[in-house]
Protein backbone atom coordinates (compact mmCIF):
# COMPACT_ATOMS: atom_id res chain seq x y z
CA UNK A 1 0.00 0.00 0.00
CA UNK A 2 2.44 2.21 1.14
CA UNK A 3 4.53 1.46 -2.66
CA UNK A 4 1.45 2.87 -3.98
CA UNK A 5 0.98 5.92 -2.21
CA UNK A 6 4.76 6.73 -2.81
CA UNK A 7 4.18 6.02 -7.03
CA UNK A 8 0.96 8.21 -6.93
CA UNK A 9 2.96 10.96 -5.52
CA UNK A 10 6.01 10.80 -7.43
CA UNK A 11 3.47 10.79 -10.87
CA UNK A 12 1.49 13.25 -9.22
CA UNK A 13 4.74 15.36 -8.92
CA UNK A 14 6.29 14.21 -12.57
CA UNK A 15 2.42 15.50 -13.82
CA UNK A 16 2.96 18.90 -11.94
CA UNK A 17 6.19 19.25 -12.95
CA UNK A 18 5.38 18.88 -16.77
CA UNK A 19 2.62 21.48 -16.55
CA UNK A 20 4.86 24.05 -14.85
CA UNK A 21 7.27 23.50 -17.63
CA UNK A 22 4.95 23.54 -20.15
CA UNK A 23 3.63 27.30 -18.72
CA UNK A 24 7.39 28.12 -18.27
CA UNK A 25 8.93 27.34 -22.68
CA UNK A 26 7.28 27.25 -25.45
CA UNK A 27 8.35 25.55 -28.59
CA UNK A 28 8.22 27.86 -31.66
CA UNK A 29 8.61 26.70 -35.37
CA UNK A 30 10.47 29.91 -37.03
CA UNK A 31 8.70 31.13 -40.16
CA UNK A 32 10.61 33.08 -42.41
CA UNK A 33 14.16 34.41 -43.50
CA UNK A 34 14.80 36.96 -41.39
CA UNK A 35 17.24 35.47 -39.05
CA UNK A 36 19.32 33.60 -42.04
CA UNK A 37 21.61 32.19 -41.84
CA UNK A 38 21.30 31.29 -37.95
CA UNK A 39 18.08 30.06 -37.93
CA UNK A 40 16.38 28.95 -41.14
CA UNK A 41 12.54 28.78 -42.00
CA UNK A 42 11.38 25.80 -40.30
CA UNK A 43 13.94 25.53 -37.59
CA UNK A 44 12.11 25.11 -34.09
CA UNK A 45 13.47 26.67 -30.90
CA UNK A 46 13.24 26.44 -27.22
CA UNK A 47 11.78 29.69 -25.82
CA UNK A 48 11.73 30.43 -22.09
CA UNK A 49 8.90 32.82 -21.39
CA UNK A 50 8.09 34.87 -18.37
CA UNK A 51 9.96 37.66 -16.84
CA UNK A 52 13.00 34.98 -15.53
CA UNK A 53 15.55 38.74 -17.10
CA UNK A 54 15.30 41.19 -19.42
CA UNK A 55 17.34 40.20 -22.82
CA UNK A 56 20.85 40.89 -22.90
CA UNK A 57 22.83 42.41 -26.08
CA UNK A 58 22.98 39.37 -28.41
CA UNK A 59 20.17 37.13 -27.24
CA UNK A 60 17.88 35.92 -29.84
CA UNK A 61 13.65 36.61 -28.94
CA UNK A 62 10.63 36.03 -30.34
CA UNK A 63 7.93 38.91 -29.79
CA UNK A 64 4.60 40.04 -31.04
CA UNK A 65 5.21 41.48 -34.50
CA UNK A 66 3.98 45.12 -34.48
CA UNK A 67 0.72 45.73 -36.73
CA UNK A 68 2.34 48.13 -39.11
CA UNK A 69 6.20 49.55 -39.84
CA UNK A 70 4.47 52.66 -37.49
CA UNK A 71 5.12 50.55 -34.41
CA UNK A 72 2.73 49.17 -31.97
CA UNK A 73 0.68 52.42 -31.92
CA UNK A 74 -0.27 52.55 -35.78
CA UNK A 75 -3.55 51.30 -36.91
CA UNK A 76 -3.31 47.64 -38.49
CA UNK A 77 -2.37 47.73 -42.28
CA UNK A 78 -4.36 46.23 -44.26
CA UNK A 79 -1.96 44.30 -46.32
CA UNK A 80 1.51 42.65 -44.69
CA UNK A 81 2.39 41.25 -41.21
CA UNK A 82 -0.26 39.51 -39.73
CA UNK A 83 -1.28 40.86 -35.85
CA UNK A 84 -0.56 38.89 -33.21
CA UNK A 85 1.77 37.33 -35.45
CA UNK A 86 5.52 36.06 -33.66
CA UNK A 87 8.98 37.07 -35.29
CA UNK A 88 12.38 36.00 -33.89
CA UNK A 89 14.98 38.41 -33.97
CA UNK A 90 17.99 39.58 -32.10
CA UNK A 91 18.95 41.85 -29.34
CA UNK A 92 21.38 44.05 -30.54
CA UNK A 93 20.65 47.71 -28.24
CA UNK A 94 19.38 47.11 -24.60
CA UNK A 95 18.61 50.10 -22.37
CA UNK A 96 21.50 52.87 -22.10
CA UNK A 97 22.94 51.57 -25.11
CA UNK A 98 24.06 53.62 -28.03
CA UNK A 99 21.19 54.09 -30.38
CA UNK A 100 22.38 51.94 -33.63
CA UNK A 101 22.86 54.34 -36.82
CA UNK A 102 20.60 51.73 -38.69
CA UNK A 103 17.16 52.39 -36.48
CA UNK A 104 17.90 56.00 -35.64
CA UNK A 105 15.19 57.42 -38.86
CA UNK A 106 12.94 54.40 -36.97
CA UNK A 107 13.02 55.17 -33.60
CA UNK A 108 13.47 59.10 -34.25
CA UNK A 109 16.06 59.84 -32.04
CA UNK A 110 19.44 60.41 -33.99
CA UNK A 111 22.40 57.24 -33.49
CA UNK A 112 24.13 57.17 -30.25
CA UNK A 113 21.32 58.61 -27.56
CA UNK A 114 21.19 55.90 -24.88
CA UNK A 115 17.87 53.67 -26.00
CA UNK A 116 15.12 54.47 -23.33
CA UNK A 117 13.96 52.67 -19.94
CA UNK A 118 11.91 49.31 -21.39
CA UNK A 119 12.69 49.42 -24.88
CA UNK A 120 15.00 47.41 -27.09
CA UNK A 121 16.58 47.49 -30.87
CA UNK A 122 16.11 43.99 -32.17
CA UNK A 123 17.20 43.11 -35.61
CA UNK A 124 17.20 40.66 -38.15
CA UNK A 125 20.63 38.85 -39.17
CA UNK A 126 19.37 39.33 -42.60
CA UNK A 127 19.92 42.69 -43.35
CA UNK A 128 16.53 43.37 -45.05
CA UNK A 129 14.25 42.21 -42.07
CA UNK A 130 11.58 44.07 -40.92
CA UNK A 131 13.08 45.06 -37.53
CA UNK A 132 13.58 48.18 -35.68
CA UNK A 133 15.19 49.20 -38.49
CA UNK A 134 11.58 49.68 -39.87
CA UNK A 135 9.59 50.24 -36.59
CA UNK A 136 11.79 51.58 -34.02
CA UNK A 137 12.05 50.50 -30.30
CA UNK A 138 10.61 47.14 -29.06
CA UNK A 139 8.74 47.67 -25.54
CA UNK A 140 9.88 44.73 -23.48
CA UNK A 141 6.06 44.21 -22.69
CA UNK A 142 5.60 42.72 -25.88
CA UNK A 143 8.59 40.19 -25.40
CA UNK A 144 7.49 36.72 -25.88
CA UNK A 145 10.91 35.39 -24.36
CA UNK A 146 14.21 34.37 -25.14
CA UNK A 147 15.54 31.13 -27.12
CA UNK A 148 17.76 29.48 -24.98
CA UNK A 149 18.10 26.05 -27.59
CA UNK A 150 17.42 25.24 -30.92
CA UNK A 151 15.82 21.83 -31.32
CA UNK A 152 17.04 19.11 -33.17
CA UNK A 153 15.46 18.92 -37.04
CA UNK A 154 15.60 16.74 -39.91
CA UNK A 155 16.51 19.61 -42.06
CA UNK A 156 20.02 20.47 -40.54
CA UNK A 157 21.66 16.41 -40.39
Amino acid sequence: MLNRLAGAAVAVTAVAGLVAARRRYLIVTVNGASMHPTFLDGDRVLVRTGGARTPRRGDVVVLWTPPSEAGWDAPPPSAGPVRNSRSIKRVVAVPGDPLPRAAEEACGRPAGTPVPTGRLVVFGDARHSYDSRSWGFLPVERLVGVVVRRLPSHRRR
